[in-house]
């Protein structure tokens, strides 16, 4: 695969799960990263200060995504680092597993203003300043493809998401940006394993074709591919990372 080097990449909400595996691997492969985070400081600097031991190059920014004005940040802060943007990882997100009857106002406002509003934003900032040839990565879900009880609202935000990458491939299309969706199934990280029993976990490792669940290196391998030159005929795509789940 392609390396990375030199490109300036943000991932946004990566201080922890999948959005540190992200950042570690663009990282590795020699992508200066900028850890984004809203609230964990201490998580978002330990990151940072590992890839800074392992060699690579990396500083954290705080920002709410769900705000304009802190994505108008995050964006201006990185070009005053970095005098570039590259790459864009649009993986900060929130799940809550809601049934419909409970749903209230707040939750519902809450999952789009971060889900989709941030990623939406995230993707008009990219517009602005993003190098040619750039890239963009979105992220969905493979439970968009099941029916789960509970997982409405989350999933809804992230149906909006598909047809956002879709719908904006070719107004990015004219600077060479590509913009794709990755939508992971079930994965081992400390938020999905959270407040599952036993036997709903044992039950959801037999939906893929491997009977594990996903590691966080599975997903973030195919983002470093879609943030390579090796990806620059894949455009507008969701891609489901899930092991056959689906």
């Amino acid at each position: 695969m392609s390396n990375l080097q030199d490109k300036v990449a943000i991932i946004t909400g990566a201080s922890r799960g999948i959005g540190t595996t992200i950042a570690e691997e663009l990282a590795q492969l020699g992508a200066k990263v900028i850890i984004n985070y809203a609230n964990s400081s201490d998580k978002a600097k330990e990151v940072v200060t590992n890839i800074v031991n392992n060699g690579g190059k990396a500083i954290a920014i705080q920002a709410d995504v769900s705000k304009i004005k802190e994505l108008e940040r995050l964006f201006a802060e990185t070009l005053q680092h970095y005098g570039k943007i590259d790459i864009l990882v649009n993986n900060a997100g929130i799940m809550h597993t809601i049934p419909l009857n409970d749903v209230t106002e707040e939750e519902f406002d809450l999952h789009f203003s971060i889900n989709v509003k941030g990623t939406y934003f995230a993707c008009q900032q990219a517009l602005k300043y993003m190098e040619q040839n750039g890239k963009i990565i979105n992220f969905s879900t493979s439970v968009a493809g099941m029916m789960f009880p509970g997982y409405s609202l989350y999933t809804a935000t992230k149906g909006a998401v598909e047809q956002i990458t879709r719908q904006l491939a070719k107004e990015f299309g004219p600077k060479g940006i590509t913009i794709n969706t990755i939508s992971p199934g079930p994965t081992n990280t400390e938020l999905f394993m959270n407040g599952k029993s036993p036997e709903q976990l044992e039950n959801l490792k037999k939906l893929n074709a491997f009977g594990r669940f996903g590691e966080t290196d599975d997903i973030s391998k195919v983002v470093a591919f879609l943030a390579s030159d090796d990806a620059r005929w894949i455009t507008g795509q969701t891609i489901r990372v899930n092991g056959g789940m689906v």
